[in-house]
């Protein structure tokens, strides 16, 4: 089947596909993604050996296992990341939070770190590695690492751990040395960190998949919000509230603000790094 034999997308369908798409995940297309939007349906029609969208909306929707309608969101989502990405972050993280948190909890309690999305893993396994490259608590208080993502192709290429060189970029050699074995331009990530971390698929705008997430401590939910309009942006916010503990931080991406979306967090500041906490326990 080549792409002349595919209908083309009528407008109609377009905003039928586009309003599904934004009920079931909160992602809303501009008109200016609609090249992309097409392509990425064609790729998928073509896939399952649909010529018309009709036809091939019809049985997204309706498949009982749901696995077309995954594979449509894999397609759909855009996975750019590397390792160390807004480093400034995680040095809040080692030098100000973690022992704030530590100070708040009963010895022997778990510190819970939630990474969301987790893409293909450079950010929950550079959690990992700043940890243990810079805090000391870790000697009396044990780190819980999760990470979730709405892609299972990224989820599954998360949890083997091999990285491009691109990916490792802006690690230091040493450390790159110390937690990576390359082999032909491939950075395979060691399992001591590959183990530190699990990966789940999450849809963070699901009230029924998002009720097993709670209780965190510190949660990194950075550049999900700009894919989403402001009523989602509102639910994610609530979403991501009762996910946390009293106490508890989040950091999202150096272009979005908690502040213009929600007054429940508090603004802090470590620094020249913004991190919104949910209020302790009395208003605290």
């Amino acid at each position: 089947m080549t792409p002349e034999t595919l209908e083309k997308i009528a407008v109609a369908d377009f905003e039928r596909f586009r309003s599904m798409f934004y009920r079931k995940t909160g992602i809303h297309f501009e008109n200016s993604k609609r090249y992309f939007v097409d392509k990425r349906l064609h790729e998928r029609m073509k896939a399952t050996g649909h010529t018309n969208f009709k036809s091939y909306f019809t049985f997204m929707r309706f498949q009982a296992s749901g696995e077309e309608f995954q594979n449509l969101v894999n397609a759909m989502t855009v996975n750019e990341t590397y390792f160390f990405r807004e480093e400034y972050q995680f040095d809040a993280m080692t030098r100000y939070i973690m022992d704030e948190l530590d100070s708040y909890r009963p010895p022997g309690e778990d510190l819970r770190i939630w990474s969301v999305p987790s893409s293909t893993g450079e950010e929950p396994y550079s959690i990992a590695i700043h940890l243990i490259e810079n805090w000391k608590g870790l000697a009396h208080r044990d780190v819980e690492i999760a990470s979730s993502d709405i892609d299972s192709d990224v989820l599954a290429s998360a949890k083997k751990g091999l990285y491009s060189k691109r990916s490792v970029q802006n690690i230091p050699t040493a450390l790159v040395k110390k937690y990576f074995i390359e082999t032909n331009g491939q950075f395979q990530l060691c399992d001591d960190i590959r183990e530190s971390v699990s990966f789940s698929l999450a849809n963070i705008l699901s009230g029924t998949n998002m009720k097993g997430f709670r209780h965190f401590d510190l949660v990194f939910c950075r550049n999900l919000l700009i894919y989403f309009d402001d009523e989602s942006r509102k639910k994610a916010a609530h979403v991501l509230f009762d996910a946390m503990k009293p106490g508890g931080y989040i950091f999202l991406g150096h272009s979005e603000s908690m502040s213009r979306i929600s007054s429940m967090f508090k603004v802090r500041k470590f620094g020249d790094v913004i991190a919104y906490q949910k209020p302790l326990a009395g208003g605290a």
